[in-house]
């Protein structure tokens, strides 16, 4: 058995060999580092450089911030557009006339097509509205081309319920003002028309008549808002209307949408139920729901960038680290610290350094998402498994980042880094 080679004289003795002839000899063992321990040596650098810990740590947050604050508003929009189906329902179905098969000619739906949409079984409300030609004007002293894409439209009673629809101001149709020249504007219509209150007049029709109300806004049925809405009989009485609706609307429990679906076209027209289009209008706002993440991921790709030019950051910091504290790392081996102990020193800092950036940037993504939708009146939504997942990211660049300037650390010999210091 060779004798084990003795250090030369001013040398210190190499921690780690010294660690294994003690436990070949059973006398030596290396010391453990106590979590405490590791946490402390682990931030030194932090607390001797915080400079240098701030702007390293802010390429982490940036990326962390952005990742949040994507997926934050894109969750805050969707919870929007669903808060927006649950007060409409989706139990809302509109009836339009098709085109025949055989002459190829716009059909018509009956008269009195509202009434006969209640008798099928499911069936809770219905309305309707009916075309009507002619331009809706400010006064008779505006060319008629001018019509601003206002539709001047016959209106049943029962559509302001059938769509959960509201008033802005004023009074709906009902069965005493709607035989008279009175007229509801959508909220599109009464924006372009500069009518902000009822009382007002507009000309339709030959003649002018009276606003008597404003509705709010319509997502289920945005061909309301830019309407001019006048009663059923004063439509018949004044404007020449045919008495045919142009669409039925209808609200059914939710249980029976499938069932009354496919009972309105033989409804409305038994002989040629196939010229009866059947349309659910909240199929739109659901597939806005659906979209509201479209463009995340490409966010989150631009974010994923940021956090990776921070992960480099980091590892460039830990890297000069090492070199400027050589004499440090050489003087901790040459009193007893193994390599191991260096290398979950440095693994440690870089983890911390990860860490605070990531919880800065988890902080900054949440505030960003909280003021984005206050600002525009969306409910604010912050998905606990974004933030969970961003830190998450921040600890693994953290390590990655930290292992190579670990080991580098954990390989200089105590002789050599104290000659050097």
């Amino acid at each position: 058995m060779s004798p084990r080679r003795k250090p030369k004289p001013g040398h210190p003795p190499d921690p780690d060999r010294a660690a294994e002839s003690g436990r070949a000899a059973g006398r030596l063992s290396p010391a453990r580092l106590s979590m405490v321990d590791v946490l402390r040596t682990g931030s030194v650098g932090l607390r001797t450089r915080p400079v240098r810990v701030v702007l390293s740590a802010l390429g982490i947050a940036i990326g962390i911030a952005t990742m949040i604050a994507v997926v934050g508003i894109s969750a805050s929009s969707k919870a929007d557009v669903l808060r927006q189906l649950d007060k409409l329902g989706t139990n809302l179905l509109v009836a339009t006339p098709g085109e025949s098969m055989f002459t190829g000619k716009k059909t018509e739906l009956p008269e009195g097509a509202e009434k006969m949409v209640l008798r099928v079984g499911g069936v809770e409300r219905s309305g309707a509205i009916g075309s009507i030609d002619g331009s809706v004007r400010r006064s008779d002293k505006i060319s008629e081309d001018e019509t601003g894409g206002i539709a001047p439209q016959a209106a049943t009673e029962g559509l302001l319920g059938t769509l959960r629809g509201k008033m802005k101001t004023g009074a709906w149709l009902n069965k005493a003002n709607g035989r008279y020249p009175s007229v509801v504007l959508g909220s599109v219509s009464a924006q372009r028309l500069g009518i902000t209150a009822p009382g007002q007049q507009v000309f339709l029709g030959g003649r002018y008549f009276t606003v008597i109300g404003i509705l709010d806004d319509l997502p289920l049925a945005p061909e309301i808002e830019r309407s001019a809405l006048v009663g059923w009989d004063a439509a018949k009485k004044y404007l020449g209307f045919d008495g045919h609706p142009t669409s039925v609307y209808e609200r059914s429990a939710d249980s029976a949408v499938g069932s009354v679906r496919d009972l309105l076209p033989r409804t409305l027209n038994a002989e040629n139920p196939q010229d009866v289009k059947v349309t659910d209008p909240s199929q739109a706002l659901q597939a806005k729901a659906a979209a509201a993440g479209a463009f995340t991921d490409l966010l989150l790709g631009l974010g994923a960038v940021a956090l990776l030019v921070g992960g480099v950051g980091v590892a460039n910091t830990m890297i000069i680290s090492v070199l400027e504290r050589r004499h440090e790392i050489g003087l901790r081996r040459s009193l007893g610290a193994t390599r191991g102990h260096v290398r979950i020193q440095f693994v440690t800092e870089s983890l911390l350094l990860s860490g605070l950036g990531g919880v800065a940037g988890a902080v900054l993504g949440s505030l960003a998402t909280v003021a984005y939708a206050t600002g525009t009146g969306l409910p604010p939504v912050v998905p606990p498994w974004a933030i969970a997942g961003g830190f998450g990211a921040t600890l693994v660049i953290g390590t990655i980042a930290g292992l190579y300037p670990a080991v580098r650390a954990a390989r200089l010999s105590p002789t050599i880094a104290l000659q050097t210091a």
